[in-house]
């Protein structure tokens, strides 16, 4: 098997696998992904991955689709980009056929309301674990001005109840013009 072959069947295998044990929405992905492509393949590096999840999540679309497509793309070009995209949206795809056509038999079962309830829980958990993963990158790069503008996003939306729409477009603006005046400050010093 060639080397892109090799590396296609991976991708599609370990997306479709996260994909199918991962519940409770977009953002549990990212954890799964970053250990599966950062910690133990060596594809990509921290920040890479915290800044292809910046990309998905500003994009429109679900941020799991969006972060398979970019994990693909970024590890192998535009096939790499296809094979995660289907890893990522077949198992979702079964398991929706699936359970409507179980729906109205397990809709009122109370285990299945209990299972649901539990999952809850561990998915909050695992988004609270995203966070904390993330801060501590950023912390650990001694850059205080992203923590900044996590903390003040934070308080807009929580506290003053401001539009997250508007809230992420500021938080975009900002990040675009803090980028510039650091790829402008390095030219400066060439």
């Amino acid at each position: 098997m060639s080397r892109p072959a090799g590396r296609l069947l991976t991708l599609f295998f370990s997306t479709f696998k996260i994909s199918a044990f991962t519940f409770g929405g977009g953002f549990v992905i990212v954890p799964l992904m970053r250990k599966r492509f950062v910690e133990e393949l060596g594809w990509l590096d921290d920040q890479e991955m915290l800044d292809l999840t910046a990309i998905a999540q500003s994009a429109p679309g679900p941020i799991a689709v969006n972060a398979s497509i970019l994990v693909g793309y970024r590890t192998a070009g535009v096939p790499g980009a296809l094979v995660t995209v289907l890893g990522a949206v077949l198992p979702p795809l079964i398991i929706l056929t699936i359970l409507s056509f179980l729906y109205d038999r397990i809709r009122e079962n109370r285990f299945v309301d209990m299972a649901l309830t539990g999952m809850m829980a561990g998915v909050a958990a695992v988004l609270c674990d995203v966070v904390i993963s993330l801060v501590q990158n950023i912390a650990k790069q001694r850059r205080w001005f992203p923590l900044l503008i996590l903390t003040g996003a934070f308080l807009a939306i929580r506290v003053l109840h401001i539009n997250i729409m508007l809230v992420l477009a500021v938080c975009g603006l900002i990040g675009a013009l803090e980028a510039r005046a650091r790829t402008a400050g390095k030219g400066d010093a060439a």
